[in-house]
Order: structure tokens, then sequence, then C-alpha cells
């Protein structure tokens, strides 16, 4: 299949919603930049990270709630299909949602990258560029690579103009709409 861009996407919005539809639960499939991506199955310590990312926000902020996978439209006039790890939205935010929401109310979007090849261009370059352009006020990348975590905020024009990056152990902010703060010791455990 030949590359797609935003302007000539591989397939249309519709075909590659059907496509997902019927795709085998051991795979996720999403629609970036105008290219299918195939999301790897996440291992265990990528599981393990996003649940600390969930009882984190949870404690500090019990009004919100991390759904994990949850189809988004992205990127510019909303050509993309993301599932984020991790969504960060008021309680009860998707009742009566399809398969694929706006992302208006969603306060942050959260990545952990996988061990394959295209986590690169997908959650250090794509996702984050569709988060922006979205209007996601926050994007939390946990970057398993580095042994970093970073936090994009204050998107404008399709990019954050906002990026503050620290190791595994230290104390990180997430920015308001958000408003917490994370001690990322434990994240040292899942270390490769």
């Amino acid at each position: 299949m030949t590359p797609g861009t935003t302007d000539r996407p591989q397939m249309s919005i519709e075909e590659f919603e059907q496509l997902a539809r019927t795709a085998p639960e051991t795979v996720t499939l999403e629609f970036i930049n105008g290219n299918l991506a195939v999301k790897p199955v996440p291992d265990g310590d990528h599981d393990e990270i996003i649940m600390w990312v969930a009882e984190k926000c949870m404690q500090r902020r019990p009004d919100l709630w991390l759904y994990r996978e949850r189809g988004l439209k992205t990127e510019s006039y909303r050509k993309g299909r993301a599932r984020p790890d991790g969504t960060l939205a008021p309680r009860k935010h998707f009742a009566g949602h399809g398969e694929w929401s706006e992302t208006k109310g969603v306060l942050m979007a959260v990545e952990v990258t996988s061990n394959d090849a295209d986590t690169d261009q997908r959650d250090r370059v794509d996702k984050r560029d569709g988060y922006a352009a979205a209007g996601i006020p926050v994007y939390l990348l946990i970057d398993r690579d580095g042994c970093t975590v970073s936090v994009h905020s204050e998107p404008e024009d399709g990019k954050y103009r906002s990026l503050t990056t620290r190791p595994y152990g230290a104390v990180i902010d997430i920015p308001d709409p958000v408003g917490i703060t994370l001690e990322t010791a434990e994240l040292k455990d899942y270390a490769s």
C-alpha cells in the first residue's frame, strides 16, 4: 500500500472505520497522517505504567477518569483516528458516544512507548502533533527507551508550545486543566 498523507490518505475515514470495526481483537488499528497504523499489543510493563498513571490521576483528581484505548477523532479537521493508551476526561464524559469521539472535553492524552520500530514516529511525532491539532490541552509521553516523562502543553496551530521532560525518578508537574504533580520514582521498576 502506498504511504498516505493528510491531503492524500491511503483510504477514506469511512473505509478505515469499517476496517477497524472488523479487525481481530489481537490488533488495534489507527489512522494517523493519512496512514493505516497497527498498534502493537501492549506488554505487561506497558500495562503497569498505564495503571500507575490511572491510579495517580484518580488519587489527585477523583473527578477525572483515565479511559484506556478510547477512540478519538484527531488531527486537523478530524481526519485522523487514534486510540491513546490513556485519555483523561471528566467521569462519564464518553457516555452515549460511539466508537470514535470528538476531543472536546478531553484534558490529556497519554502514550507509553512500545518496543517496536514504529514507536519513534508514531508516539513521539505523529500522535503528538495529532493531539495538538485536535486541541487536547496536555500530552503525556512516558518514554521507556529514554526512561523519561514528557509533558507537552499549550497547543497552538497544531503544535504544542511547551515541553517539559524529566528522567524517571524526578517530579514533574502536569499543568492545568489537569493540574497534578507526578512523582515518577516507581517508573524505575519498569525500566529495561
